[in-house]
């Protein structure tokens, strides 16, 4: 591991007076109107320092070579090692020390570092993520952890804005880096799959394990561009399709009736919790990762009450490892501030249990592909950097445009890492 002459008498960054004049391109400058609070990093030295001090402790072990203006380096990396530059330490260190989960991510989106490599930045601390914070300081995290704010429960209400917040962007902004099915959830790849034939596969492996064939009436919750429901009626079933995103259902709408299948696909601008009816299948695809797990009773009670007997539920999920989804129950991480308010991913347990405890339904079968979203991320992040200017165009801006290449890139490196999976669920009633 090589060190510059800071790394080597053990000294800290805070007070070097050139840390915080980083190259102009790596340093977008945030709009307090559309980026509140984000410009000035917050001021605490005691909690800074402390964050120096775990982040020197975390990186020694990690295959990365971090970088500091005045030369120092460090990380266990090589020279060929991914490269972690931190441009501002004071600024950096003082966002890590106000809180970590959360000042990581904003500095990056502000440009106190910088990387060529993202996701092979963030992998090696994907993978060490549970032992990164010591253990004995583990048992204070929940006294100085944020919670959720009580805004983004997921009632009825809640659930709107928190996915007005993501899903209403811009459909041109998603058209931009996703393939041509418009499907915002992992791909299942097969040998020689291009992305759109990976995802026509993952959904036929849904509709597969919810039984939908023709005559099939079939309940969807979550509709996202619709790509589903055309899968479905091209079987010759009839769907109903649910969302509470208004531009999710316009475009959607408009592919579904361009598709030919307007008169057998209904899409109706209603939350899950509304849904009336009963119908031979349900399918949803990554939907319940915005539920909730105080909702997740209500969620599975619906999906076996809309059930006719004998009926089937595919089911797409995120997952993560129980115990790492109990201890983060009540974290609110930069994930929630900026991407998904009000998320949190389920495990396959909570899934399991849920569906037995809420509803007649048994598990008839499932698979775990979490690499494919691993490749499914890199795609759609390759993608959005080579149309950023298109993208710029409908409005967005720099701050922007690093935040959603951190949010693929931390995607990407949790499924790389194992940190985070993806699995197909097929549920059917015995009856």
């Amino acid at each position: 591991m090589g060190r510059g002459p800071e790394g080597s008498c053990g000294g800290s960054v805070l007070s070097t007076s050139s840390v915080d004049r980083p190259a102009a391109q790596d340093s977008p400058v945030p709009d307090g109107s559309r980026w509140p609070g984000l410009a000035a990093p917050p001021h605490s030295p005691v909690r800074a320092r402390a964050a120096e001090v775990l982040f020197r402790r975390a990186v020694k072990t990690l295959d990365v070579r971090v970088t500091f203006p005045d030369g120092t380096v460090l990380g266990a990396g090589g020279p060929d090692a991914p490269r972690m530059r931190i441009l501002r330490p004071a600024a950096f260190f003082h966002r890590l020390g106000a809180d970590a989960k959360i000042g990581f991510g904003e500095a990056y989106m502000v440009g106190d570092w910088t990387t060529d490599d993202l996701p092979g930045v963030l992998t090696p601390f994907a993978e060490r993520m549970a032992t990164i914070v010591p253990p004995f300081l583990q048992r204070f995290r929940r006294l100085a952890e944020r919670t959720q704010p009580a805004a983004e429960e997921n009632t009825i209400e809640g659930s709107r804005a928190n996915i007005h917040r993501h899903y209403d962007l811009s459909n041109d902004l998603f058209s931009a880096f996703l393939d041509e099915s418009m499907m915002y959830s992992s791909a299942l790849f097969g040998p020689g799959d291009t992305l759109t034939a990976a995802q026509h596969r993952k959904l036929d492996s849904v509709l597969d394990y919810a039984g939908v064939r023709e005559d099939s009436e079939v309940l969807e919750i979550g509709t996202g561009w619709g790509e589903l429901s055309i899968r479905a009626a091209a079987r010759g079933a009839r769907v109903t399709s649910l969302t509470i995103s208004r531009e999710q259902k316009v475009l959607a709408d408009a592919r579904i009736a361009e598709a030919g299948f307007a008169d057998r696909v209904d899409v109706r601008l209603c939350d899950y919790r509304e849904a009336t009816g009963e119908y031979d299948a349900v399918v949803s695809v990554e939907m319940i990762e915005a539920v909730g797990a105080a909702y997740w009773p209500t969620f599975f009670g619906t999906v076996g009450g809309r059930l006719r007997p004998g009926g089937r539920f595919g089911l797409q999920a995120i997952t993560m490892d129980h115990e790492r989804m109990v201890a983060s129950a009540r974290s609110y991480s930069w994930i929630h501030k900026y991407i998904f308010p009000g998320g949190i991913i389920p495990s396959v347990r909570a899934i399991e249990e849920g569906m037995r405890d809420n509803t007649r339904l048994k598990l008839a079968g499932m698979r775990e592909f979490g690499q494919d979203y691993a490749r499914t991320l890199k795609l759609w992040r390759d993608r959005f950097q080579s149309r950023w200017e298109d993208i710029r165009g409908f409005g967005f801006d720099d701050v922007f445009r690093r935040m959603w290449e951190f949010y693929l890139a931390y995607s990407e490196a949790g499924f790389r890492a194992g940190h985070l999976k993806v699995h197909q669920f097929g549920f059917a009633d015995p009856r």
